[in-house]
């Protein structure tokens, strides 16, 4: 599955099983070019679209709830689909955001990403560390000039950057300023690390953003539905849909969701 996915040459690929438990759809493993990650939300959304799609071959909108079984634990889908268009999914988070240590320094950071120090911040965002099961360092960025400028020498960031189970942290830049004014975040993931200079859409980054949306922003309880842009720079944008529930304060639930459309199928000979 590892040369599978490192000859794809994806963000990530997913190998469909079947499940360990009855009550379950289906058990996924995912794989970047370099390694298998416990938990990533963009193929989550799409391995959840194509099951729904291939179980279902009615006409007209249908809506299910798949339990895809991941190295993170059971992820609860629930998905809508309409025939062979688009069709969107939407995911509990298996696992809430919990801190990760980082010791790097703001300058370290702004030389890594080939930016300023100085734009390295706003209002009380801070560089932070999260992980829903893949860790990432959060950084927040003065502006959109300053994350469209963003590159990450990924010799520098591995000088600095922390390792979880064996994973690297990746880096997940963001700034209030967005191209679509209905997003509240524009973001970009770099994951040198995994073998992967740049990814279009990454739901588990998401994921961990969370921690960092609740840390700076402490919204008030209730449902905070958010859109987050990500692969304009690559010419691949995506929306992501992230839902916080709040309760005392604290982060209770979330979910994350976005649409998924299929461009190929055929056989692979191994």
């Amino acid at each position: 599955m590892q040369k599978i996915a490192g000859e794809f040459n994806l963000s990530e690929t997913a190998f469909v099983f079947k499940p360990q438990h009855p009550g379950h759809t289906a058990k996924i493993r995912i794989f970047t070019p370099r390694q298998e990650l416990p938990f990533a939300g963009h193929p989550t959304v799409g391995t959840a679209v194509a099951l729904a799609q291939h179980r279902n071959k009615s006409e007209g909108e249908q809506a299910a709830i798949l339990v895809l079984e991941e190295g993170v634990g059971p992820v609860r889908c629930a998905v809508k689909i309409d025939g062979d268009r688009p069709g969107f999914a939407e995911f509990d988070l298996p696992r809430l955001p919990e801190p990760v240590a980082f010791s790097g320094t703001q300058e370290a950071v702004a030389a890594a990403l080939g930016v300023g120090h100085h734009e390295i911040g706003f209002e009380n965002h801070t560089i932070t560390g999260w992980s829903a099961g893949v860790p990432f360092i959060c950084i927040p960025l003065a502006n959109l000039d300053t994350a469209l400028r963003a590159r990450l020498d990924g010799r520098l960031w591995a000088e600095f950057a922390p390792s979880v189970k064996g994973i690297l942290a990746d880096a997940y830049v963001y700034c209030r300023e967005t191209v679509h004014h209905d997003h509240a975040f524009h973001v970009r993931m770099f994951a040198p690390g995994a073998g992967i200079p740049e990814d279009p859409a990454t739901g588990s980054a998401a994921a961990a953003f969370a921690g960092a949306i609740v840390m700076h922003d402490t919204p008030v309880d209730g449902s905070h539905p958010i859109l987050i842009e990500q692969g304009i720079e690559m010419g691949r944008p995506s929306s992501i849909r992230l839902e916080l529930d709040v309760k005392g304060g604290s982060l209770e639930s979330a979910r994350i969701g976005g649409h998924a459309v299929k461009i190929a199928e055929g056989k692979l000979f191994v």
